[in-house]
């Protein structure tokens, strides 16, 4: 178990991932970097995209969107890796259907900031960015092998 990583994928609802994997890579808000076992401890913000992690040859996507990581090491001196995002979603759950639905809330989303006097601007950068990261990361996987 030496050279597999922990991994945790959170968000505020619920675990959406819990698992030994060979790497992870992730988009921090400094660039993409990949974790491998033995990685030095770290913390640092997550940026939307996809985290991919590989078991045993096989990528897992995630889409995510804000966030946190925290790389260190575990009682056992396993490298573990927590992620704690504020959305993240398996590739294999965006169906046509919900890219769609996507595709419209961000027009819509888009449309309404028009009218200043009623937009939550927190709110709405957070839900366009979400929608936005979804139809980002469903087009890139769509023609890709991975594990449901």
């Amino acid at each position: 178990m030496a050279n597999k990583l922990k991994l945790k994928i959170i968000t505020p609802e619920r675990l959406i991932l819990e698992e030994d994997v060979d790497q992870v890579t992730l988009p921090t808000t400094q660039g993409e970097i990949t974790i491998l076992p033995g990685h030095i401890p770290l913390i640092a913000g997550i940026a939307s995209g996809d985290v991919v992690a590989v078991a045993n040859g096989e990528p897992i996507p995630f889409a995510v969107t804000g966030g946190f990581v925290e790389i260190k090491q575990d009682e056992n001196k396993q490298t573990a890796v927590a992620i704690l995002a504020d959305f993240a979603e398996h590739v294999s759950a965006l169906s046509e259907e919900v890219i769609a639905k996507a595709k419209a809330r961000a027009e819509e989303l888009k449309r309404q900031i028009e009218n200043k006097d009623l937009v939550d601007y927190e709110h709405f950068e957070a839900e366009l960015e979400r929608s936005l990261t979804r139809v980002k990361i469903a087009d890139k996987w769509r023609s890709k092998k991975y594990r449901k």
